[in-house]
């Protein structure tokens, strides 16, 4: 029997007939089911604008759950114990009377968890008229990114949920927080001291953080277009990334004392000047091209497009943290669409023993390296140096992992999804793995300077052909500090 206690609550998703609801929430909500981690008495109760009956719905939902959680993975006494639990109930979000209805539907019993599948525009309303209907009380909001599109318009948004939410009941969501491998990063850094002594400018040469998405627009133009990729992932899922390599030990694992040291994080990341833009960003839009051996349209070419855009759809960057643990050690980040495989990796590069006994032609081996792999396999894999095996082979050297697979290693037991370590969180009210108002605020105050950058110089991202590694200039980024760009091939 799972150790952990959950109470019961009443699970409201707003938003429950999208994208995000029918992939990623009812699989996981159905997965802490069939752990058994759900109370008895937990009820959900999904939420949507669309109009039909009760039963239509609900068949929809129970669909898609055997689409996304997959026929041979549902049980059938699972899912009929957590379709019991399940009701849909039309809702407009903008008008207060609608909310009469929910308000009968939870009763003042349970504690009430509000989840916003929905754009961040109508946050403000849908809390107002929790309020006005006394289900505000008790409530945690769960609110999905993107939070805003810039530092003015984020303020806005959590300023609308904070005039009737606490920020001790707002829940903002990254899901790469979520992550089991993420997860260890504090476990990897701070129980080990091999790491955590070693984890600074003495040692470190420099750390990358990869994103790498092979896929292109899947029909989100409308969305991503006015987003780009460095608001769509570098503000959110890459610097949180970069927060929680770079942060000192917090005092303890709560919410606050985590959440402390990674405002200190970004709030210590140099700004990039203008000239900076041309030496330290690279921003590139993807072309025609080919992937998995099939030929795919450009960014410019995809359903719906706008042929003059100059979204990016790649960045890659040089970030440098001013304070003593991380001066003078350069984290390149990077990310993109229609890249050669989907990939989300952070490589620690340690520095090279102060003296070297080796042959000279070895010496570029001489490195090692700290390789956190967040998918499509995640795991941790240090490379170290030992002696090639052989009479003949003398004090050759080579290069090899010490390798932690998660999926290899924990073969009996199934490795969550991110969303259903977050939901169980918010259900447990532990705010550990959720976003602060003012990690959101650094973190735009930080992008804010590059977007305003890049508009005053009028440069057009440079094209890159899909398939690749993105334009030539951000291999030369790194090239530049004398380093390459780890596993590209």
């Amino acid at each position: 029997m799972p150790s952990i206690t959950v109470e019961p609550c009443t699970f409201a998703l707003f938003g429950a007939l999208g994208d995000l609801a029918l992939r990623k929430l009812f699989p996981a909500l159905y997965q802490l089911d069939a752990a058994g981690l759900l109370h008895d008495d937990t009820r959900i109760l999904a939420l949507a604008r669309e109009p039909g009956s009760e039963q239509e719905h609900l068949a929809n939902i129970e669909t898609e759950l055997h689409k996304y959680v997959g026929d041979k993975d549902i049980d059938s006494q699972v899912l009929q114990r957590f379709l019991v639990r399940l009701s849909y109930l039309h809702v407009d979000f903008l008008k207060a009377e609608d909310y009469v209805a929910l308000a009968e539907r939870v009763g003042s019993e349970q504690r009430l968890i509000a989840y916003f599948a929905t754009p961040a525009a109508v946050y403000g309303a849908i809390c107002e008229n929790l309020s006005r209907v006394g289900l505000n009380q008790h409530t945690r909001v769960v609110l999905e990114k993107p939070i805003g599109s810039d530092l003015d318009s984020s303020r806005k948004v959590n300023d609308a949920v904070a005039q009737f939410f606490p920020e001790t009941r707002i829940y903002r969501i990254d899901h790469y927080l979520g992550k089991e491998t993420v997860q260890n990063l504090i476990a990897l850094r701070f129980a080990n001291s091999l790491f955590e002594t070693q984890w600074n400018q003495n040692y470190i040469s420099h750390v990358e953080i990869t994103v790498a998405e092979k896929v292109g627009i899947e029909g989100r133009w409308g969305y991503f277009d006015k987003a780009g990729q460095l608001r769509d992932m570098i503000q959110n899922h890459l610097l949180q990334l970069l927060c929680l390599i770079a942060m000192d030990p917090p005092a303890d694992l709560s919410a606050d004392s985590i959440r402390d040291e990674k405002v200190k994080v970004l709030k210590a990341l140099a700004p990039i000047s203008p000239e900076g833009l041309t030496t330290q960003v690279v921003r590139g839009q993807y072309i025609a091209g080919h992937s998995e051996g099939q030929s795919v349209p450009g960014y410019l070419e995809e359903e719906n497009s706008n042929t003059q855009s100059d979204t990016e759809t790649f960045v890659a960057l040089r970030a440098d943290i001013r304070n003593w643990r991380w001066a003078g050690v350069p984290f390149y980040l990077r990310t993109g669409k229609r890249m050669p495989q989907k990939l989300s990796q952070i490589v620690i590069h340690f520095k090279e023993p102060s003296h070297y006994i080796f042959a000279p032609e070895q010496r570029l081996q001489i490195s090692n390296k700290l390789i956190i792999r967040l998918q499509p396999d995640e795991g941790i894999s240090l490379r170290v140096m030992t002696k090639e095996q052989g009479l003949d082979k003398g004090m050759q050297l080579r290069s090899g992992p010490l390798q932690l697979n998660f999926s290899d290693t924990y073969r009996s037991a199934r490795i969550p999804d991110a969303y259903e370590r977050l939901l169980l969180e918010v259900m447990r009210g532990n705010q550990n793995l959720f976003v602060r108002k003012d990690e959101i605020e650094a973190a735009w105050k930080w992008c804010d300077q590059l977007i305003a950058g890049w508009k005053k110089s009028g440069d057009a991202p440079k094209p890159y052909a899909a398939g690749s590694w993105g334009p030539m200039s951000s291999i030369a980024l790194i090239t530049r500090d004398g380093r390459s760009w780890y596993g590209d091939i």
